[in-house]
């Protein structure tokens, strides 16, 4: 079996370990992929496995001999399914993989908005705590979490993580979901009295018809003033320039996000010049445990596919 990975470096930059893989076929890993050397690259192959390189309609239609495609990721909408399902080709994910580290790092982001501790690290090294006559100091006073409202869109995996450490704060934790997930430790309520009683949102969506844009102007003019904003899912889920208004004006008093409209940011991106935005680079995922995960599980779904018993199939 000819398999192929076509963007394997955020995945494994010489850390993690391709032998679940490797015993499975001849496997050639290249570390990104051009959109115009996708059908070369695919060309005898068997399997395809990919992060963010996209396969559309006709790329997957020219690659004859292609039966499998892995997602090295739990979205896939850089697949074109229906395109598969009618060429007879199996798609698969990794669901779930990182909810623990995503969780944590929605937390990080909140807990740097609401303690300012790299802000007053910075000013401690420049002097400031030295030339104050008193033994405590600060410029911007710490928020308390304790006795707070967390907003949590999307009670799945990563959402219920968030939703438990909140919780743990001492926090009161609402939840907006069309289903209702097995041992979410909040209280069920429409998005409109989520984004009314929140004084923390955290987004845990992904990437649909009914969810891209759903921060936007008319929805950040029904939360409470002052709110503060997560968004660890897809930059997609918020209208940028709006945020960049409520951040400007104080109806946010912050934002704090892993993920942007266009990845890699940017500099134009409205954000990069927000006050009280937290920005980091799409990398809550990826502690080394969990990309050795996405791994192991990406070689268990091939493997169960070449058994006959495909599993985490999305199409």
């Amino acid at each position: 079996m000819q398999i192929v990975i076509l963007d394997g470096y955020c995945v494994n930059p010489g850390d993690t370990d391709w032998s679940p893989l490797k015993k499975l076929g001849t496997l050639s890993v290249y570390d990104r992929t051009h959109p115009d050397m996708v059908a070369q690259r695919l060309r005898g192959a068997d399997a395809v496995f990919v992060n963010k390189v996209k396969l559309p309609r006709e790329i997957l239609f020219n690659a004859r001999q292609l039966k499998f495609i892995g997602v090295l990721a739990t979205g896939y909408d850089v697949v074109d399914v229906a395109a598969a399902r009618e060429r007879g080709i199996v798609v698969t994910n990794v669901p779930a993989y990182a909810a623990e580290a995503v969780a944590q790092h929605a937390f990080a982001l909140l807990l740097g908005l609401c303690s300012h501790a790299e802000y007053h690290s910075s000013r401690v090294k420049q002097g400031a705590w030295t030339a104050c006559p008193d033994f405590s100091w600060w410029e911007i006073a710490p928020t308390l979490l304790f006795g707070k409202t967390m907003g949590v869109v999307g009670c799945g995996r990563i959402g219920s993580r968030v939703a438990k450490i909140a919780d743990a704060f001492g926090m009161r934790v609402l939840g907006a979901d069309p289903f209702e997930h097995p041992g979410f430790p909040g209280a069920y309520v429409s998005f409109e009295t989520l984004l009314r009683e929140s004084d923390v949102i955290s987004l845990h969506c992904p990437a649909k018809a009914d969810t891209v844009g759903m921060i936007r102007k008319e929805t950040i003019e029904k939360m409470k003033d002052g709110a503060i904003l997560l968004n660890t899912s897809r930059g997609s889920l918020v209208c940028e320039a709006d945020v960049c208004e409520a951040l400007a004006c104080g109806k946010l008093a912050g934002y704090g996000t892993d993920v942007v409209s266009e990845e890699p940011i940017k500099l134009k991106n409205p954000l990069i010049k927000a006050k009280n935005c937290i920005i980091t680079s799409h990398y809550a995922w990826s502690p080394k445990p969990m990309r050795q995960k996405i791994i192991d599980v990406s070689a268990a779904n091939l493997e169960a596919f070449l058994a006959g018993n495909p599993v985490n199939t999305v199409s």
